[in-house]
């Protein structure tokens, strides 16, 4: 079982490798947190470096293990509203830690980058979303992949804010309409409202 979670460990690697694979999720965002929470700590672990003495890592990290640990989870856990924009890049890093990082120097650098972000995923905060991910999980993945390509643009993609873009972009669009309206209105009308009648001669 995943301390802190009454769910089995098998169950909490496929909430990972589905994040990883699809940029979605079907529990509620604390417990992906405890999930990665646990998971970035047993990683951790798994290096050589880890088991140095503290002065070794101090040389080689800058800072303890426990030091960075601890910094790189409060980072993580600092999400309560939704989770950061890297999540899926996030999960991918955890499940192959080692194979795309050997250094643990190079896998700090990587995990900092991830999580020391501010924008935040609408999608995956959005329960319904990711209870329909299991219904249509390619629909679900090609909504996620939007999201980061509007990241990717400068766009950030912050909880709350679609609300807001759509509703600006309707009154855009009502605005619109009537100033087209008025200038179809111009058309049929023609000037015959804006010249003067014809002089009138006395018979």
């Amino acid at each position: 079982m995943v301390p802190g979670l009454d769910l089995p460990e098998e169950e909490a690697r496929r909430v990972i490798e589905t994040i990883a694979s699809s940029g979605t999720f079907w529990i509620e965002w604390d417990q992906v947190k405890t999930i990665l929470s646990v998971k970035l700590k047993q990683v951790w672990g798994d290096y050589p470096e880890a088991k140095m003495t503290t002065e070794e890592q101090s040389a080689s990290l800058g800072e303890t293990h426990q030091e960075l640990v601890t910094r790189l989870d409060e980072a993580l856990l600092s999400f309560d509203e939704g989770p950061p924009f890297t999540l899926q890049r996030l999960c991918e890093i955890l499940l192959s830690a080692q194979s795309i990082y050997p250094k643990l120097s190079k896998l700090a650098l990587a995990l900092e980058k991830n999580l020391l972000v501010t924008s935040m995923l609408t999608s995956c905060s959005n329960q319904q979303m990711m209870i329909q991910e299991s219904e249509n999980p390619e629909k679900a993945g090609e909504e996620v992949k939007m999201q980061s390509s509007l990241e990717q643009d400068g766009i950030d993609v912050v909880m709350g804010d679609r609300d807001v873009t759509v509703a600006a972009m309707e009154e855009a669009d009502v605005e619109e309409g009537i100033s087209a309206d008025m200038d179809t209105f111009g058309e049929i009308v023609g000037p015959s409202e804006t010249s003067s009648p014809p002089p009138i001669t006395p018979s």
